[in-house]
């Protein structure tokens, strides 16, 4: 296990999923009969980052009555209801967290969730996402290149690809190709992120965590990982459809066996 502790944001509501979020958090949506949350967590635990800190908010006991159930959910057992006995039943579970849960508040915004966990992080260097995600990355590369650099803090930069398709034009205006399935051409922020603790000096009470940015910048303390893989994050309802439906045919982010 990588002593390097991994934060994942998971407080929010998720207003645009509002569809499942209405009784449950964002995080907890399934993705191929498991919650996102997991398929995040096993992405970082394939490349030995096994420690996490879920930093919860809204609906967060339905997190916390996963995980410390999860036995139940993932395998086979016997119930004896007259002598109150639990028989587990030997599977191909595989899952090694060890998972740290603390309440960052019902409203909070991501920074200020972040900030409320200085006290949990206990090396020099953290891991922070959102938990709505997914990614084929190579945390290790990711790692390296932030200890490379030797900023403040790491952000990996993705290229979504477009839900309507991508058009390219001449200065005639004729179309010249069509993508159907074409990538933005800018970074965007895909979480993954990697921080140094003096990032709690720059994060203001009740902010984003994206609001430390700018002054990091200022001071050429962001440095930015390029993801040249595949990237998804679940938004909508189509989104999660999406994922359930590569889920079954081509899962990009199953790196794990």
């Amino acid at each position: 296990m990588n002593k390097i502790q991994t934060v994942i944001l998971c407080g929010g509501i998720g207003y645009r999923l509002k569809e499942e979020t209405e009784f449950k958090p964002k995080p907890m949506v399934e993705v191929g009969g498991r919650p996102i949350l997991w398929h995040i967590m096993k992405i970082y635990a394939h490349w030995g980052f096994n420690n996490f800190i879920i930093a919860l908010g809204y609906r967060g006991n339905q997190i916390i009555d996963y995980f410390v159930n999860k036995k139940f959910y993932d395998g086979n057992f016997t119930l004896n209801t007259s002598k109150g006995r639990v028989k587990h039943h030997k599977n191909n579970q595989n899952d090694h967290f060890k998972i740290t849960f603390v309440d960052t508040g019902q409203e909070s915004l991501t920074g200020e969730r972040v900030r409320r966990l200085k006290k949990h992080i206990k090396h020099d260097e953290f891991m922070v996402t959102y938990g709505d995600g997914l990614a084929d990355i190579d945390l290790s590369a990711l790692i390296k290149f932030h200890k490379k650099k030797k900023t403040i803090a790491t952000l990996t930069g993705v290229y979504p690809t477009l839900k309507y398709g991508g058009v390219t034009i001449d200065k005639s205006g004729f179309a010249t190709n069509f993508e159907k399935k074409a990538k933005i051409k800018h970074l965007l922020n895909g979480g993954f992120m990697v921080f140094n603790k003096k990032i709690f000096s720059y994060i203001k009470p009740n902010s984003m965590i994206e609001d430390t940015f700018e002054s990091l910048i200022s001071k050429k303390q962001l440095k930015v990982y390029e993801h040249q893989g595949v990237f998804h994050a679940m938004d909508t309802y189509q989104d999660m459809e999406d994922l359930n439906r590569m889920w079954g045919d081509n899962p990009f982010w199953k790196i794990w066996k």
